[in-house]
């Protein structure tokens, strides 16, 4: 038999043994096999005096390594150095097979020891350079996109030593790609030192310096409505831009001729992007809230388009009409302020007593009013919102925390009959067939399919189209008997229109109508007559 000797140790080659082979499963099944081999091995009188006789050469200093420490064979018999341990009909014997050309030989590498070292020798591990991933002022930009940038830049620059104010919405639009009513705002962001007049230089600095060319479109805006050092917008932020709409889009021009009425149009416009996008209720706009909205959309598409009032969202003049009519119409003493008594009227006193006085409890959200007891034209802003559309999230959120009495977070059967009693009492005096709150409690949990059949969560109504049908169940009678007798017209026009919210249904339906009697208060009126603006509609 061969046996290979490799630099200081002994080993003989497995394969010639001809021992039966073991498969991977087999070792793992019984751990101790290889050492009980090799135990057994050991014990042989072979294998003790092939020891002996290797010891032996050491002392004598006739070792069986040559002085280049390259292997040597030494030839022993394979009968006599190890008998076979297993049946031979276990396993049919190896080919034979050259020594020199087995992979399975290990032959010495050349290394920095003379007699070869078993260990091996671990490379130097390779120090990577990390790329900078953080950046305090934003990503620089790469120089592809600065250079087009330089080069647009430039083109709005040529010939001009500066650009004036009436001269920056076209850069506004084309280099920032901006909406254009945000020029004026952005332009007195550059000019810090109010020259009236944005070099090159100034709008390059601001522009690829403070690395805005390669912020998303959130962020830009972000950043050029923001205060400096502040981490959030407030209602005043907005105020500069919508006074340039106001003053540049096709669309609200006639309102030009009443400057208190195009305040009025900001302040809705405001409130209503506060009610949708503020969702922490704080006052305070965040970055991601701003990015989770649909804010930037709505500019972008009234920036693009000429009639105001096809963009629904924030920003269209029929919505802000029906909203300031309605308060003025409750407001009868017209001190922009509204107590118990003028909301009790709203919808053809369509709500109940008791909700009415949640509501002034400010339980749903705190009175911006200074005036205790009153509700101010921003609160009725959300409150008309949340009444006309309480399938959505935040008019979800805002009759929930009316329900929700003790304020544990779950609507109880006992909190919606304190509710659904008054309603009950109002259906008898209006000779309606009153409807039992046994009834009524199986309905509402069969339209929302609560997780847990006790109690009703905000989750489980924000999970349910039907769940801004619950709170016109137990307090507004007239959507309740509305809902239990549905027009079929009216379900097809929703099925027509189902981007259309339960808001820009109502708006349409009130414009429309506020307007017919404006037209047949004209009428009555006539072209001579002088308009007391004290008893009417201010439109």
């Amino acid at each position: 038999m061969e046996m290979e000797i490799v630099g200081d140790v002994a080993s003989l080659d497995p394969d010639l043994l001809q021992l039966p082979e073991f498969s991977p499963i087999a070792l793992k099944s019984n751990p101790f096999l290889a050492e009980q081999l090799f135990s057994l091995w050991l014990s042989l009188p072979e294998t003790g005096r092939l020891v002996k006789n290797l010891l032996a050469d050491v002392k004598m200093g006739t070792s069986s390594f040559n002085s280049t420490g390259s292997s040597m064979s030494i030839n022993v018999s394979t009968n006599n150095l190890l008998p076979s341990m297993f049946s031979t009909a276990s396993t049919p014997p190896l080919s034979p097979r050259s020594t020199s050309g087995s992979p399975r030989v290990l032959k010495q590498r050349p290394g920095p020891f003379s007699l070869g070292s078993p260990l091996k020798i671990v490379s130097e591990p390779v120090h990577e350079v990390i790329p900078q991933f953080y950046f305090k002022n934003g990503r620089p930009p790469p120089n592809e996109l600065k250079e087009q940038c330089l080069f647009a830049i430039d083109k709005h620059f040529y010939g001009h030593l500066g650009l004036q104010i009436h001269e920056f919405k076209a850069a506004t639009k084309d280099i920032c790609k901006l909406p254009s009513f945000f020029s004026t705002t952005l332009f007195r962001k550059i000019d810090i030192n109010n020259s009236g007049i944005i070099t090159r230089d100034q709008f390059v600095n601001y522009w690829i310096g403070g690395n805005l060319l390669t912020m998303d479109l959130a962020t830009q805006i972000y950043t050029i409505l923001k205060q400096p050092d502040c981490r959030y917008l407030t209602q005043d932020d907005f105020r500069s831009i919508l006074h340039e709409l106001l003053a540049s889009h096709p669309g609200l021009e006639f309102l030009q001729s009443t400057p208190e009425f195009q305040e009025r149009y900001a302040e809705t416009v405001i409130y209503r992007i506060f009610y949708y996008i503020n969702r922490s209720e704080t006052g305070h706009l965040t970055l991601r809230e701003l990015k989770r909205g649909n804010l930037i959309a709505a500019m972008q598409h009234v920036d693009e388009e000429e009639d105001i009032n096809k963009v629904l969202r924030y920003f269209s003049y029929e919505h802000f009409y029906v909203i300031y009519c309605k308060f003025w119409e409750l407001d009868t003493d017209h001190d922009f302020l509204i107590d118990k008594e003028n909301l009790i009227r709203y919808g053809n006193h369509a709500l109940t007593y008791r909700i009415v006085e949640r509501i002034f409890s400010q339980v749903p959200r705190k009175f911006r009013s200074k005036v205790e007891g009153k509700m101010g034209y921003e609160d009725f802003v959300y409150f008309i919102l949340s009444e006309e559309d309480k399938s959505s999230e935040p008019g979800l959120e805002y009759w929930f925390k009316c329900i929700d009495l003790d304020g544990n977070g779950v609507l109880t059967p006992n909190e919606m009959q304190f509710f659904y009693e008054e309603q009950l009492h109002r259906m008898e005096c209006m000779t309606q067939e009153p409807v039992l709150f046994e009834d009524i409690s199986c309905q509402i949990f069969d339209m929302i399919g609560p997780e847990n059949e006790g109690h009703v969560t905000l989750r489980d109504l924000k999970g349910c189209k039907l769940s801004g049908n619950v709170f016109n169940i137990l307090f507004n009678l007239n959507k309740f008997i509305a809902f239990e007798s549905r027009d079929p017209f009216l379900i097809r026009q929703e099925r027509e229109n189902p981007t259309l919210t339960e808001w820009d249904r109502f708006a349409h339906r009130e414009y429309i109508r506020l307007s017919m009697e404006e037209d047949v208060e004209d009428a009555s009126n006539g072209s001579g007559d002088i308009w007391d603006e004290s008893f009417e509609a201010p439109f």
